[in-house]
């Protein structure tokens, strides 16, 4: 399966990131990706981070769906559209999925939601698997990936062959300030845990961020056995696009996993 992971600019307004999301879709289609995703909050950008961001609006949210679905299966590929949505009267961080045919199979919700975005998204309750080409994928929104490796491990052990990890990894920071790229990747904690969450569960590892002034990991692809395959040069905007091979992907210490085990032992036994 060929796959895109978008390493797009932080949006300055929802216009030029629904336009972005646009052009890229087209491009990863023209290269033969199968599927492309996002990083997090991609329409109009990460709030609780130091870019102005404002709440997406239902208006927004629901013209960006509708224009999503079309160019997907005007385009004939797989989308996973992370973007903020409005749910039982409150907003919630999370992904979308498109199938090729432009139909929403379904939305994965941020559930592990850090301290600094509670006043502004309610987690979400419940994991699910999507399919694309017969392929089952996972989806990890950002913190929930680095912190909760529980998280990347329900998908595995439910035969996720692929866990897609969109995130804002970064920083706006101060006039002309950068972050040059490490010597060697995996030197931040951040690029660490990737290779652990692919490697403790074998399953690929699909790792998106935006192209940040500062930032703090590369858009990245790590193998089944916590390799990385492929990463973008960090503060450039670039699409990632790679061929996996699903097979790979066991699953196998995964689905090892015994909770039995695990019992509180309040006999001291």
């Amino acid at each position: 399966m060929r796959i895109a992971l978008a390493q797009v600019p932080h949006p300055e307004s929802f216009d030029a990131g629904l336009a972005e999301v646009l052009r890229t879709l087209g491009e990863a289609a023209a290269r033969g990706a199968a599927v492309v995703c996002f990083p997090e909050c991609v329409l109009k950008g990460m709030r609780g981070t130091d870019y102005p961001v404002v709440a997406l609006e239902a208006r927004e949210h629901d013209v960006a769906l509708e224009r999503v679905a079309s160019a997907a299966a005007a385009a004939r590929i797989h989308v996973v559209l992370p973007t903020e949505r409005p749910h039982d009267g409150a907003w919630q961080n999370g992904a979308y999925v498109f199938g090729a045919d432009g139909a929403i199979l379904g939305y994965q919700s941020k559930n592990q939601v850090p301290p600094e975005e509670e006043p502004f998204f309610a987690p979400g309750t419940a994991r699910r698997l999507f399919e694309i080409d017969g392929i089952p994928i996972g989806i990890v929104i950002c913190h929930e990936g680095w912190r909760y490796p529980e998280s990347v491990r329900w998908a595995a052990a439910r035969g996720a062959r692929i866990v897609f990890h969109p995130n804002f990894c970064g920083a706006k920071g101060a006039s002309g300030a950068s972050e040059p790229a490490t010597a060697h990747w995996g030197d931040t904690f951040f690029e660490k845990a990737m290779a652990c969450r692919a490697g403790e569960n074998h399953v690929w590892f699909a790792s998106v961020n935006f192209a940040l002034p500062v930032q703090e990991c590369a858009t990245s692809l790590v193998t089944p056995d916590g390799r990385c395959l492929a990463a973008a040069a960090l503060n450039e905007a670039s699409l990632l696009v790679a061929d996996v091979d699903p097979a790979a992907a066991t699953g196998f210490l995964a689905r090892r996993l015994a909770p039995d085990r695990y019992r509180e032992d309040t006999a001291g036994r």
